[in-house]
């Protein structure tokens, strides 16, 4: 070899290596369902797109909220009816702790009031279970890009109006009634919990639950319990 060769050579090997592309970030999301075979069924759905992982789950609301703020997820896929905290109580303080943390909500029925108050709470999406075996993947692309996605009766282009402006509503808009406190209220009264049960799984004294029922059923110009019973299974807050 030829002293202007061994030189070359000697400068190529000492010559720094191209840069490595860049890895892609994994999209990150957390499932929460209290029933493990539906978390499992969801898990096995998501990770088979390639480019996501499911960092965690959850089981019920309070579990949920930990996860978030300890794994600020880029996407929270969450049951609506769960215990100690339900869907949307979780979906207004996870949007508080952790705002980049998208929330997909995930429910047996459709309701287009409970549909309009997951907006209002924060959700970008609303999708039936029913729907999940050939409409979830689909619902995570439309949220990973920071498009609205809404299932059944509810038109996108009303969902991406609330997203736009959670204050402008149409006239003819049916506004959910109850503060989403107040729904949780109800969820735990009409599923069978006491008062003092009800108290001890929000967090608040009993005395503060026996005045969201009196609150609600005078708002609600409910007669008796079976009216709240009736509300809570109209507007899927408990299952028939």
């Amino acid at each position: 070899m030829s002293k202007e060769a061994a030189a070359t050579a000697v400068k190529e090997a000492r010559a720094p290596a191209p840069p490595r592309p860049p890895v892609a970030k994994m999209y990150r999301i957390l499932v929460v369902d209290d029933h493990s075979i539906v978390r499992r069924g969801i898990r096995s759905l998501l990770e088979s797109h390639p480019g996501w992982e499911v960092c965690g789950e959850a089981s019920n609301g309070a579990e949920a909220l930990h996860k978030v703020a300890a794994e600020h997820p880029d996407l929270m896929v969450l049951d609506l009816t769960m215990p100690e905290k339900n869907g949307l109580e979780v979906t207004r303080v996870a949007r508080q702790q952790s705002p980049q943390t998208d929330v997909l909500i995930l429910t047996m029925h459709f309701s287009e009031e409970i549909a309009k108050e997951v907006l209002r709470c924060g959700a970008r999406g609303y999708l039936l279970k029913s729907d999940a075996d050939h409409e979830l993947l689909t619902a995570v692309r439309h949220i990973q890009q920071h498009k609205p996605f809404f299932t059944g009766k509810l038109a996108s282009t009303m969902a991406e109006s609330f997203v736009r402006d959670p204050s402008t509503k149409d006239s003819g808009d049916t506004e959910m009634p109850l503060s989403p406190r107040e729904l949780e209220v109800v969820q735990l009264l009409a599923s069978g919990k006491s008062n003092k049960e009800a108290a001890a799984m929000i967090g608040v004294s009993t005395r503060t639950v026996e005045s969201h029922r009196n609150h609600i059923m005078r708002k609600m110009e409910f007669r008796s319990f079976s009216d709240l019973i009736r509300f809570a299974i109209r507007f899927n807050l408990i299952q028939p």
